[in-house]
């Protein structure tokens, strides 16, 4: 088993992984539900037929009142009438502030119910069982809870660190090709701003002892940067990388075209183009991540000129006044935070379209 440690001021809770963890889950959990009441499972439709009714009757089995919250998958679910869905259950459960919460799914379960734990009664505590390679080695990790608004995506939210992130990497084997390739963007983008060796680790895809060690990294570079910016005021930016432009390719599409990681991957291609354009980033850089999207399946092809996204950009919840704080490479493995005005932004992208 691997065990890493986020160590907050505030609190520290622990990330473990291995296989195998989902089957055992059951009795990870119970020292955080045993004899405190009910204990609400949120999962989707799919999860819930796959390991949530497992779940559910092995906590009853252990004498567990847990009880299963079922959503629609897919990121619609991510919405204030979402939200107001788990409230509503919660409150029927008659959850307190000492009940607990698990967000069992992929990224979409994890927001939206780290989200709910939060607010609800001002905050009840939750665990993070993800199943899907995205959520393993990004958004379970770090307590970034949201949901979407029409005008942006994840622009309500509260930063809230679950009790205890469990990861089971069998989980995997059950996910289509195109949603682990969505996991491999965030992967790549890891290895792009911060693991030059772990990049380099991309360029075969890995079996599962390989797996392992990079879900295993890329929860290691996250944790040490949410240990040192928890808020996301500094350092914590450089987790963006190709979300900026990710995020409005998303939102144009009405969240339907293009899963998170795709988004993403066509994001991080642009930010290195404008850094390249730029003279900020090594030349050669653009072709090389291109190259290893490609790799793993991602094609990054922006849908639409780029200009046309900029208008979503002044919405981003990352923005400031008057502009964006992009992040550029430097060249593989290293990365800053470059605030730009939108005047700039716009001179450089369309630079590329010509």
């Amino acid at each position: 088993m691997i065990r890493q440690t986020v160590g907050l001021p505030q609190e520290k809770y622990d990330i473990l992984i291995e296989d195998g963890l989902l089957g055992r889950a059951a009795q990870a959990l119970e020292p955080y539900a045993g004899g405190h009441g009910p204990v609400a499972i949120v999962t989707d439709e799919h999860v819930y037929g796959l390991y949530g009714r497992d779940m559910e009757a092995a906590l009853r089995e252990a004498g567990v009142d847990a009880r299963a919250v079922v959503i629609p998958p897919g990121e619609q679910s991510k919405s204030i009438d979402g939200l107001v869905r788990l409230y509503d259950a919660f409150a029927d459960m008659k959850l307190k502030r000492s009940n607990l919460a698990v967000a069992l799914g992929g990224g979409v379960v994890g927001d939206l119910c780290g989200f709910a734990a939060a607010t609800y009664m001002r905050g009840i505590p939750y665990i993070q069982i993800p199943t899907t390679l995205l959520a393993q080695v990004d958004s379970s990790v770090g307590g970034k809870t949201a949901i979407d608004l029409a005008q942006g995506k994840n622009m309500a939210g509260a930063f809230y660190q679950p009790r205890l992130v469990l990861i089971d990497p069998l989980a995997l084997k059950t996910l289509p090709e195109r949603e682990l390739g969505c996991g491999m963007a965030e992967v790549v983008k890891y290895g792009a701003i911060r693991s030059r060796s772990l990049f380099e680790d991309l360029r075969k895809r890995p079996d599962e002892e390989e797996l392992i060690k990079i879900i295993g990294a890329c929860c290691r570079i996250k944790g040490d940067i949410v240990e040192r910016d928890e808020r996301d005021t500094g350092e914590r930016m450089l987790l963006n990388f190709g979300h900026t432009f990710g995020h409005a390719i998303e939102k144009a599409c009405d969240y339907r075209t293009y899963n998170h990681g795709e988004a993403v991957a066509i994001g991080m291609v642009l930010a290195a183009e404008i850094g390249e354009r730029m003279k900020l980033t090594e030349p050669g850089t653009t072709e090389e991540l291109k190259g290893m999207l490609a790799l793993h399946g991602l094609a990054a092809v922006c849908p639409c000129p780029p200009s046309e996204l900029l208008p979503l950009l002044e919405a981003d919840k990352k923005g400031e006044t008057g502009g964006v704080r992009m992040v550029i490479l430097r060249k593989i493995g290293e990365a800053y935070i470059h605030p730009m005005s939108f005047a700039e932004l716009e001179f450089a992208v369309k630079r590329m379209e010509r």
